[in-house]
């Protein structure tokens, strides 16, 4: 289980030094964490003295984590910007924890030149709250036909490829960007759904779409995808991240993958952990329209499993921010996707930890896990480690989005709830990138 700390941190972006008491059951523990220089410094001996000239963040009883990684986060820039940009999706990512995303290609143009991997790049540089590094996309237009100049987009910084919000539909295709990918590295990214077989689906098939008159999407339209692209990522050794699952089948393709040697990684997103298919009969596009789309409850159960097993190899949020414009409209008509990063820890704290479904030690590795997959280090407090660091109340509690958000949208899935468990504070690089607005130097929340 994490420790519990007191916070004494120096307000100074310069020279910023952070030290970690470690409390446990109210008694100290055998090791003070230092942080100076952006960087875990060492592990000192109980009752070390605070360097001079820091101010004390009263922590007790609240928990200090490895901040979050995730890799799966739509900044909507260039061109979308009304809906979400660099700055605010960032400062969103730091509200919830998150000390780094990724950005998806799928904008207005999409990402399929080095040149506008080293626009974002630059414009991140100057503007993110946290490290954001993008993917571009696998294909030309996301047309799913003709591959990008794969090699010259790493070189440009791209950490991955995908047409996320789009199948590669032709099995040829995908061969050929995995046998490229053998030559420039980088992790190919996949959203997993046959087209046909969705048809013009706006939530899951099954009883309640059809209680409901609403066209659905069957699980298998992205089960036998995934099985497929596993299938040749194998023959070709190459390497692919399967984005949001959202089914029983979907769990055990990744899972027969994995133990036939297949390199894959895959994500789950938190509202397909918490949430099924019944929340539809509100017919609320705003927080529940979203695909994959929610599905029922033994796929919700399957999900969670997979994560426990390790056959679901991180949590990523999907966080898709819309203009209200897009949401307020008749279900059917209504843009796909939610916002999750300012929630993710909360919501799965609240709907998995404290109902004892998933341990909190393994809902903190998974947020974090997210990095592994596209080759990038993942947080820690041993010594030696970036100061990457989420400092949450697990006893706090508070209604999403009475406070508004960090984020431009405010699509959230769980807007309104009530919410056990919050992030307070959040280091990123050793900076402090986001702190509660309650939350101030010398008084805890």
């Amino acid at each position: 289980m994490p420790q519990k700390f007191i916070l004494l941190v120096e307000d100074n972006p310069d020279d910023e030094a952070l030290t970690l008491r470690a409390l446990k059951k109210n008694k100290v523990a055998n090791s003070v964490v230092v942080v100076r220089d952006g960087v875990v410094a060492e592990l000192a001996a109980p009752g070390t003295a605070a360097a001079d000239g820091l101010e004390e963040v009263d922590a007790a009883g609240l928990h200090a984590f490895p901040a979050f990684f995730d890799p799966h986060v739509h900044l909507r820039t260039p061109g979308q910007e009304h809906k979400e940009d660099i700055e605010t999706g960032t400062r969103s990512a730091a509200a919830g924890g998150y000390c780094g995303v990724l950005a998806m290609a799928n904008t207005d143009p999409p990402v399929s030149t080095p040149a506008d991997v080293e626009a974002l790049l630059a414009a991140a540089r100057a503007s993110a709250s946290v490290r954001a590094g993008f993917l571009a996309t696998a294909t030309h237009a996301m047309a799913g036909e003709e591959l990008t100049e794969m090699a010259s987009l790493r070189g440009a910084g791209a950490v991955g490829f995908s047409d996320d919000g789009l199948p590669i539909r032709n099995a040829l295709v995908l061969r050929r960007a995995l046998q490229y990918q053998r030559l420039c590295g980088g992790t190919i990214a996949l959203h997993e759904e046959d087209a046909e077989l969705s048809g013009a689906g706006v939530m899951h098939e099954g009883a309640i779409s059809a209680a409901l008159g609403l066209d659905g999407i069957p699980s298998i339209s992205e089960s036998t995808m995934i099985a497929r692209d596993a299938a040749i990522a194998g023959y070709e050794g190459g390497r692919i991240h399967v984005q949001h699952l959202s089914c029983a089948a979907s769990v055990e393709a990744v899972r027969a993958a994995k133990a036939a040697g297949v390199q894959i990684t895959c994500e789950a997103s938190p509202h397909h952990l918490c949430l099924t298919d019944e929340e539809v009969r509100s017919l609320d596009p705003r927080r529940f329209k979203m695909n994959p789309p929610l599905r029922g409850e033994g796929d919700r159960q399957a999900l969670i499993d997979g994560l426990i097993d390790g056959t679901i190899d991180c949590i990523a949020t999907d966080h898709a921010p819309h203009a209200a414009e897009e949401k307020e409209v008749p279900f059917e008509q209504a843009a796909m996707g939610v916002t999750g990063l300012e929630t993710a820890f909360a919501a799965l704290h609240t709907h998995l930890g404290l109902p004892g479904r998933v341990e909190l030690g393994l809902l903190v590795d998974r947020l974090s896990g997210g990095a592994a997959p596209f080759g990038v280090e993942r947080s820690s407090l041993t010594p030696g480690s970036e100061a990457n660091i989420a400092l949450c109340d697990l006893s706090a509690e508070w209604t999403v989005g009475e406070e508004g958000y960090e984020s431009r949208s405010s699509n959230s899935w769980c807007e309104g709830e009530e919410l056990t468990g919050r992030v307070l504070m959040t280091l990123a690089g050793g900076q402090v990138a986001y702190r509660l607005r309650s939350f101030s130097m010398g008084v805890a929340a």
